[in-house]
């Protein structure tokens, strides 16, 4: 039984993204450019750029996906990151279940 739940954890952390936040993207920034400006620090797994449906252009912010806390850690050492002229705020995001909040007052 415990080599089983063993497996089960491995296979879980294994299929685990470490997520960075992206903010201030510009309009004119597409995902693909994204994935491919952050594949210079690692294996970039998923890039997600929501889009607002009213308005049919994203919400200038996204989440990059990489394997391994490594290549997250490799984004954020950077001082600075900057796509046509304007410097992305970056954050290391902490994965909280559904549901979840820091606090009940949220």
């Amino acid at each position: 039984m415990a080599a089983a739940s063993a497996v089960r954890a491995a296979g879980r952390s294994s299929r685990r993204l470490f997520d960075i936040f992206v903010a201030e993207v510009p309009w004119t920034v597409s995902s693909k450019e994204l994935k491919e400006y952050f594949s210079q620090f690692g294996s970039v797994q998923r890039c997600q750029l929501p889009f607002d449906r009213d308005t049919g252009f994203h919400k200038r912010y996204c989440w990059i996906k990489f394997s391994t806390p490594e290549e997250a850690q490799n984004v954020l050492q950077k001082d600075s990151h900057i796509l046509e002229g304007s410097k992305l705020t970056l954050r290391q995001q902490s994965r909280r279940r559904r549901g979840q909040r820091k606090n009940p007052s949220e």
